[in-house]
Parts: C-alpha cells; structure tokens; sequence
C-alpha cells in the first residue's frame, strides 16, 4: 500500500498512476473522502471520551437533582461513544479497504500503455541464422522428446493439461540449471533459502497477489492456505511484523521453490511444450534495502539476471514494462527477453521488479534508523531494535532462473542439426562434464 500522507499532499500523482496503469482513478476520490470521515470520526470520538472522562469525575461530587441531570448526560455521552467509535471503526476499515485496492504508484520513467507499448532498453547475444547452417530449427518440445528430456503426454494424463514430466538428462539439466543459479547468487551474496510452497492469506494479500492476479492463484479452502506462484511471497513475508537494524541492510535471498499458477488469463496460449505452465521451480532473487538504496538496487538485480542468461549463451533483449502491464505492487519492472528461434521472437525468461515501500507497508516490515549516540541492535537482520527514527524500507524481487522457460531457451538456441543440444560452458561442471545431449536411441 502507499503512504496515507503522501496521497494526501499529492493526489495528482496518485491519479496519474492509476490512469497509467489503466486502473480506477476515482478510487483515489473514494480513498480520500474515507481518509477524511477516518481522521474527523477519530477527533470526534476523543473529544467525546475525553468529555466522558471529566463527567465521570464530576459525578461522585454530586448529589440530588445535579447528580441526576449528571448521570442523564453520562448515559447519552456513553451512547455518543459508542456510535462515535462505531463510525471510527467503520471509516478505517472502508479505508484500508480501498487502500488495498491501490496500486504501487508508477515511476515517473516507465513508459505508459500496455502490453505492446514497452521500451526496449538493451539487445545481447547474436541471433543465430540457422537457414545459412543449412537445417531448420526444431522446437523445444521436439527436441526434448528427441533427447528424451521432456514428457507432457503422460504429465496430461497424470495432472491435466500444462503439466509435463522432466526425465532423464531433462530432470539432470532443471537440477544443474538450479546449482549453478544458486551458485552465482551465493556468490554474489545472497543467502540460500528453500521455502515454503504454501502461505497464509496475510503473506499473500501482503504481497499483493490477492488483487489483480488473484485468478491466477490457487486457495486450499479446507485449510486457507495459498499455494505460491513464487518463491517472492514467502521471501517477502519472511520479516513480517519485524523492524529491521539499517546498518544490517540490504539483505538479500535466494530463494528456491515449486510455483503455481492456474494461469487462468491464457486459454489457448502456449500450449505446445513447457512455455507455459500450472506448476514449475524457480530460483528467485529478493532484497529489502533503505528506500533511497532501491533504484540502484533494481539495477543490481537486472545486472545479475543479465550476467546468467549471458553465461548461458543465450541472444536477449531488456525491456522497460509499460505501466499497463505492471503487477500493482511494482512501481516498476524490467524484463529480460530470449529469443525463441521456432517463434521467431523473444519471450520473457525473467523479471525484475522494484516494490518500493509497497509490499513493505502491508506487510509491517520497517527499519530503524541509527541514531547518533545510540546503538541499535537486534538478532539475525530481524527481530527487535533499538536506535533512531522507524520507517517503512523497500522490497526487490529478481527471476533468476524460472526453469521451464529457461530449458525450452537452451535447447532452441543451442541444437544441432542431428537433434543434439550443446551444453553452455557454465552448466557443463553440473551435468558430469558433459558438453553435448544427445538423442536417445530408438
């Protein structure tokens, strides 16, 4: 959620947003005349207790005629109370309300529209000519039922339609693809996390995924619990509830998971293969850092996801999303695209979104700030603290390696002409040294 004040002092820019993201703009009226009954009922509500408060003083002093008129005028003061906290009550509930339903507010550079409409900041890696090496390129699926890797007919008869089996050197290259992400991410100072596939409502909604994408999730009614669609949820809601020591920032995960999404907005849409999938794993980047720190911080974590999809030798391109196409939690994203030779275009391998204070707000995640003279101080980057000034910090989120996406890039991009796959350089010490997959025998 965004900061009340600030919506307050600047609703034009709150508007803007919304009309960027293609959203309800007359939701920041609706907020804002909330906001107001919220602030005008609690003052009501104080001036009466404290009314209330210097009556029930009066009244042991008292006696007779004055004593009853004392008593008459307390009993309608504890009715007026009570409807005054009613109303307090009412008005802040509407209010948090609507204050869900708000979106992330929009970075001024992101370029407005939808889908279609973002900017293309980057292009890596030379697309490969396979006309002028003399064959036509097979499509993932192919090729990974030529090497034996891949197995949707018997995924659709066990689980249903976008699931699929990895075997064999399939199953070998998702686990060298998640050792050697996780290496480079140890490596650049994340802390390794496995966690948990299934979250409560809070750590779901607190990571925004119960709006906008809340089709797209699946809820286990019988215990209420959601299972994530990315490891980001669990990573997020980690230090729910905890004020964390600003000198401990950033800190940074790595997080692994199996992640579902009923992917209810794409009927028809990349079928063919694993492109597009209900259940996959996923190694992804996150890190809490001073809200100043987050726009270089959003850069690192697109510096790291384009230092692995050029050690897998692969041609991409980064994008700048449009607003349009933003979750409501990012107030901005960058794609990283691989080109899909057999679709003759790229398609997006992994994200990277700067949350600002978003996530950090519903969740109750803050940072004390160091005083001077103080030393502040708490357990593990979390916990409690003690030092200066309190405040809400910003949470990142990185795709590192989504792994599906990521095998159907490297067996386009790196096929023979005979159906065989050449193994990146970077993954060859996770597959036994292997340099080439080869096509099972029939």
């Amino acid at each position: 959620m965004i900061d009340l004040r600030l919506l307050r002092e600047d609703p034009d820019r709150a508007r803007a947003s919304q009309r960027a993201r293609g959203e309800d703009v007359a939701l920041v009226d609706s907020l804002l005349s909330a906001d107001e009954r919220r602030r005008s009922s609690g003052v009501r509500f104080d001036e009466l207790r404290a009314e209330q408060k210097a009556l029930g003083k009066l009244i042991p002093k008292a006696a007779g005629d004055e004593k009853a008129e004392l008593l008459k005028k307390a009993s309608q003061l504890a009715a007026d109370v009570k409807a005054a906290d009613a109303e307090r009550d009412a008005a802040d509930a509407e209010t948090q309300e609507l204050l869900l339903r708000l979106g992330n507010l929009v970075h001024p550079d992101v370029p407005v529209g939808g889908e279609e409409d973002f900017v293309t900041l980057e292009t890596h890696g030379t697309i490969r000519d396979f006309g002028a090496e003399g064959f036509a390129p097979k499509d993932h699926l192919e090729l990974g039922q030529l090497l034996g890797a891949i197995d949707v007919e018997r995924g659709a008869k066990v689980s249903g339609s976008r699931f699929y089996f990895l075997t064999g050197v399939g199953a070998l290259l998702e686990l060298a693809l998640v050792n050697a992400a996780m290496a480079q991410a140890t490596a650049a100072g994340f802390t390794p996390m496995l966690t948990p596939a299934l979250v409560r409502p809070q750590s779901m909604a607190g990571t925004g995924f119960l709006g906008q994408a809340a089709q797209d999730v699946y809820h286990l009614d019988k215990d209420d619990l959601y299972l994530v669609g990315t490891s980001e949820v669990a990573l997020a809601a980690y230090h729910m509830d905890e004020i964390l020591d600003a000198d401990k920032l950033p800190l940074r995960y790595a997080g692994f998971s199996p992640c579902f999404r009923r992917e209810a907005g794409s009927h028809g849409k990349d079928t063919r293969g694993i492109f597009r999938v209900h259940q996959f794993d996923k190694v992804e980047m996150f890190s809490y850092v001073a809200p100043e720190d987050s726009q270089a911080e959003h850069q690192r974590l697109l510096d790291w996801e384009k230092q692995w999809l050029t050690a897998l030798e692969l041609p991409f391109r980064v994008i700048d999303v449009a607003s349009g196409d933003l979750g409501s939690s990012a107030a901005r994203k960058f794609d990283c695209e691989a080109w899909i030779p057999t679709q003759g275009k790229y398609r997006e391998l992994t994200s990277t979104s700067d949350c600002t204070e978003f996530q950090s707000r519903r969740l109750s995640i803050r940072m004390r700030e160091k005083s001077s003279g103080s030393e502040a101080t708490s357990g593990r980057g979390g916990g409690r603290a003690t030092g200066g000034r309190v405040k809400p910090l910003a949470t990142l989120n990185g795709t590192l390696c989504a792994v599906p996406r990521t095998i159907v890039a490297i067996l386009e991009n790196h096929q023979l002409a005979d159906g065989s796959v050449r193994v990146p350089e970077v993954l060859r010490p996770y597959l036994g040294g292997r340099e080439v997959l080869e096509p099972q025998a029939k």
